[in-house]
């Protein structure tokens, strides 16, 4: 079945099985391995990205459901050499370990922020429930998301949204 989709801002029409999944499109036919297959349940999210601008879990898609979509991977977030504003924080705070879940959690952060711009610290761990790391214990993620908030830009220049303006600081003693 032939599809069309638009990845990264790239326009790609690829025939493709009906049974084949977006994470194994976009590693296998297009090319873009950011996006980690963890599970193929839907648990883990480390293959998250943005369908029609919103965040998806890609092992519970099919390929032929993302026809004439515009897909973003973390291949896409960045522009050229320069860091989206969430991978700058997740660098600058240390929010990675061995880095199998960052592509997948940076996706689903950007997702949180444009949804909800001032976050406290419990709704950034709750936004980031559906995606597991399994080295940080979370505590760096959490802070790399806040610090992206603090920062005022959820990607505003990399995505074409709105950026999101200065939050209420979470607590300094809020469980980590």
């Amino acid at each position: 079945m032939n599809i069309t989709v638009t990845v990264n801002g790239e326009t790609a029409t690829h025939d493709v099985e009906p049974r084949l999944l977006l994470v194994h499109y976009l590693r296998d036919v297009v090319g873009l391995t950011g996006t980690n297959v963890g599970c193929d349940t839907s648990s883990c999210g480390a293959c998250t990205v943005h369908v029609g601008g919103e965040s998806v879990k890609s092992c519970t898609m099919l390929a032929v459901q993302a026809d004439g979509a515009d897909i973003t991977t973390i291949e896409g977030l960045a522009q050229g050499d320069v860091l989206h504003p969430m991978q700058r924080a997740f660098r600058e705070n240390h929010g990675l370990q061995c880095g199998f879940c960052t592509p997948g959690m940076v996706m689903a952060a950007v997702s949180l922020l444009e949804e909800h711009p001032h976050p406290t610290e419990a709704e950034v761990r709750e936004g980031l429930e559906g995606n597991l790391c399994r080295c940080t214990g979370y505590h760096n993620i959490v802070k790399a998301v806040l610090a992206a908030a603090d920062a005022g830009d959820s990607g505003a220049a990399a995505t074409g949204s709105p950026g999101v303006a200065g939050r209420v600081p979470a607590s300094a003693g809020a469980p980590s």
